[in-house]
């Protein structure tokens, strides 16, 4: 064996061996194109050859080596790889050498120090904490830590002199820093505290997606040398290719409302040739802000040179539809146009290859969820960070943003700024009812608004596109289930078709009972059925509601309906929740203009309802309640419509100042151990920082951040809950069968990630009642892969707490 061969990676197959010195010449050549996005490539460049230096160390060798069957039990320098792994440190050695060389430079030298370092210490782990929230310096405690340990001057004296030379040549440049002191200055400009040092933070984190990235593609396309030829690595069909082929789609117009859907695509084609930055497409529901959207997108793109489109969804229930239509447009380029990624992606579309570039967002059209994006964002970790850098230079489109979780607020909008400022992207918050999120408090981050940031002008569209009349039906004491279903009968006789909307799963399951006589075509939809269940009623459901051939139709739904489900009924009934829910809601009732007058939207408030686990939904309610009567009062002040743009700029006003203590992520002492916010933890870190003073004095750090602690925190959705795999069919029992017998780790993830098309995922108080039941069974013992007993699912409502009947359970 060569001694001087350095080894970063085996391939057993054909017995390669891949080098550090390569690896890490591959790496620096990714991270500098990566973090050229924002002006940074001299810096991706030094991250890319510093990171892995620790690597050429003889105690790391002998461990590669051991591990990899290179070295064996019995031969000279074998160790015990499988105690060892993890245990020898190979990334402190790079950070120590820039901080080594730079430690007393001052301003944006020291800066730069402090960031390439952090990257580098953190590229397996996750960006570790500067000060955690006990006010201990954990950076410099890693930094500090014994070179005997970390390998430095051993792995400076047998690191390849081209790349020692490279290293002390970027260290030593100037240029690198000015490049970081133009975006600093930038970040100063546009930024006071804490938003400035927020985005500082968020700089870190793209510095470290870019790395990150680069890492794991120089060693899985070593590793899989197939894999890299899946790769797009940026070399898209042109943009003009794309806009021909989404310009040859023809959309017929039929009545008004697909005329005003026209003329909304129109103004997004002037609007695409505009400035780069923040737009808002405000569009009553059923305007077609899909495709009018990407319109704006397709052409902005080509206008101004950027790399992708990236379309986020709030649900993944709604994704596949989107998605599909959307891919199908451009067929005949290439059927790898437009990348889902998401959780519940269905069997066919679940591809190797996209699995390959969902890594890190390689493609030119991406349609993910709003969870994958915010994680993307604010994450722990390394899996979902590598795909920041993705986000610069391309248009990345809201749908719904109205959906946005409060507790995200400030900090979404600081990194949306950061973004359109600083990464050359641009961003469309597409919605019918736009949160106010340019109206919350601007210390701590606000996005901006003007008049000129609207893509169309929305208030005629609100009296072009008025479709529905909605009424108040709300009565003293509330409706009763025997209400609800009398006028159920009602709309179904005058209208053909009705939906109705409930804010619990209990109601929802309970009228429709109450209502499945009335109609031969009933249908219930909840979460707690599994994707594919959902998938299939809906199906059923549009065939159903198809003008052509429309049948008497009834559908008693939770909310998952109300966003982006392209669904069309004669009649809606909403139970009382927040103005933007019922808007929505209102947007499924005579959503293509087809009945001769208004379609009919009801607002009732349900007897003996439940919101206990919802708290933010009696929130809305009380907020909707105000609006209501003030509507009553004055309804000339909201242009006499309810659910009109007026009306959703005061409920706004209303429902974020109610909430607006909730805006910056607070975590409780309970959790934290103090009483704090994220927002804080990756800005200013103002209670660490003053626990670091008392106990050591001032630090002289200019990265402050409980990076770790925060990623850890963060969250998208709130209420904990578990996946578990329903026996829906028959498909889903072979895969139960499959995870139940010994498999490969590989085997394993591929069949987890089709039943992903039949897991559901339940909160805690769930699983504990469905324990007592002995319902609940592990794949084998210690997998951690739990399923449900068959007599626990029902065709009907999904997941049950009880054993369904058996007259059930035959027919299912």
């Amino acid at each position: 064996m060569n001694p001087t061969f350095y080894l970063a990676h085996y391939r057993k197959v054909d017995c390669a061996r891949h080098s550090v010195k390569t690896h890490s010449v591959e790496t620096s050549l990714f991270a500098k194109e990566f973090a050229s996005k924002i002006g940074l490539d001299l810096i991706g460049e030094l991250l890319g050859l510093l990171h892995d230096l620790g690597k050429y160390s003889f105690e790391y060798q002998c461990y590669i080596k051991s591990a990899v069957g290179l070295l064996r039990s019995g031969d000279k320098n074998y160790v015990d790889a499988e105690r060892l792994r993890g245990q020898i440190d190979h990334s402190t050695a790079g950070a120590q050498w820039i901080w080594e060389a730079l430690k007393d430079e001052v301003k944006i030298n020291k800066l730069a120090v402090e960031i390439v370092s952090l990257c580098v210490l953190s590229h397996h782990s996750g960006l570790i904490d500067v000060f955690d929230v006990a006010g201990e310096d954990k950076y410099s405690v890693r930094l500090d830590k014994d070179v005997t340990l970390t390998h430095y001057y051993e792995a400076q004296e047998k690191i390849d002199h081209s790349i020692s030379a490279r290293i002390i040549e970027l260290i030593k440049t100037e240029e690198k820093n000015d490049q970081l002191k133009k975006l600093i200055i930038q970040i100063h400009e546009h930024f006071s505290d804490p938003i400035r040092s927020f985005s500082k933070g968020l700089l870190v984190r793209f510095l470290f997606s870019s790395l990150v990235d680069a890492d794991r593609l120089s060693t899985a396309d070593f590793e899989n040398p197939e894999d890299g030829k899946l790769r797009y690595l940026g070399n898209y069909p042109d943009w003009q290719k794309l806009i021909d082929c989404f310009e040859k789609t023809s959309f017929e117009i039929k009545n008004e409302v697909d005329q005003k859907r026209s003329e909304i695509s129109s103004c997004c084609r002037q609007r695409a040739n505009d400035e780069q930055g923040l737009y808002y497409l405000t569009v009553p529901t059923g305007g077609g802000k899909t495709f009018s959207s990407l319109r704006f997108a397709l052409h902005h793109a080509k206008e101004h040179k950027l790399d992708r489109i990236i379309y986020v969804i709030p649900y993944t229930s709604i994704i596949d539809q989107n998605a599909s239509e959307v891919a199908k447009i451009f067929d005949s380029i290439s059927r790898e146009i437009v990348l889902e990624h998401h959780s519940n992606l269905v069997p066919e579309k679940d591809t190797y290859r996209n699995r390959i570039l969902s890594e890190n967002w390689d493609a030119p059209i991406v349609f993910t969820t709003s969870v994958q994006l915010l994680e993307t964002l604010f994450g722990g970790g390394t899996r979902s960070v590598r795909r920041m850098h993705q986000l610069a230079k391309s248009v990345i489109i809201f749908d719904e943003i109205q959906t946005l979780p409060i507790k995200t607020v400030h900090m979404f909008n600081n990194a949306i700024n950061f973004l359109t400022d600083l990464c050359s992207s641009t961003v469309v918050f597409c919605t019918a009812t736009q949160p106010l999120l340019h109206e919350v408090e601007s210390s701590k981050g606000a996005v901006p608004y003007s008049d000129a940031m609207e893509i169309v002008d929305y208030p005629p569209l609100f009296d072009a596109l008025k479709r529905v009349e909605v009424q108040d039906c709300r009565k003293s004491g509330g409706w009763t289930e025997e209400d609800v279903t009398e006028r159920v009968k009602v709309f179904l006789q005058n209208k053909g078709s009705v939906l109705v909307v409930t804010n619990t799963k209990t109601n929802a399951k309970r009228l429709y009972e109450s209502c499945k006589t009335l109609s031969e075509n009933v249908f219930h939809l909840s979460t707690n059925m599994c994707p594919k269940h959902r998938k299939t009623i809906l199906d059923q459901m549009i065939d159903c509601l198809d003008p052509s051939n429309p049948k008497p139709t009834i559908c008693i739904s939770t909310q998952l309906i109300e966003a982006g489900v392209d669904v069309d009924f004669g009649a809606v009934i909403r139970c009382l929740a927040g103005l933007d829910s019922i808007a929505q809601a209102a947007g499924r009732c005579n959503r293509n203009g087809r009945q001769e007058g208004l379609g009919i939207v009801q607002i009732i408030n349900m007897q003996n309802e439940n919101l206990d686990r919802l708290p933010e939904i009696r929130t809305a309610q009380d907020v909707t309640l105000r609006i209501l009567g003030e509507y009553k009062n004055n309804p000339s002040d909201f242009d006499e419509d309810i659910i009109g743009h007026k009306a959703m700029k005061q409920f706004y006003e209303y429902y974020f100042y109610k909430r607006a203590h909730e805006m910056s992520y607070p975590v409780s002492s309970q959790n934290l151990g103090r009483d704090d916010d994220l927002l804080s933890l990756l800005s200013t870190n103002q209670q660490s920082v003053d626990e670091h003073k008392r106990k050591h004095g001032s630090p002289s750090l200019y990265l402050r951040q409980s990076f770790k602690t925060a990623g850890k925190h963060f969250r998208v959705i709130d209420a904990p809950t578990e996946a578990i795999i329903v026996q829906y069919n028959e498909e889903a029992k072979l895969i139960i069968a499959k995870l139940s017998a010994e498999l490969s780790v590989k085997e394993e993830a591929n069949i987890l990630k089709t039943a992903q098309q039949y897991s559901v995922n339940i909160f805690h108080y769930m699983i504990k009642k469905l324990f007592e039941e002995n319902a609940l069974f592990q794949t084998y013992e210690e997998s951690g892969i739990w399923y449900l007993n068959d007599q626990y699912y029902s065709k009907d409502f999904g997941v049950s707490l009880k054993p369904i009947s058996q007259m059930e359970f035959l027919g299912a």
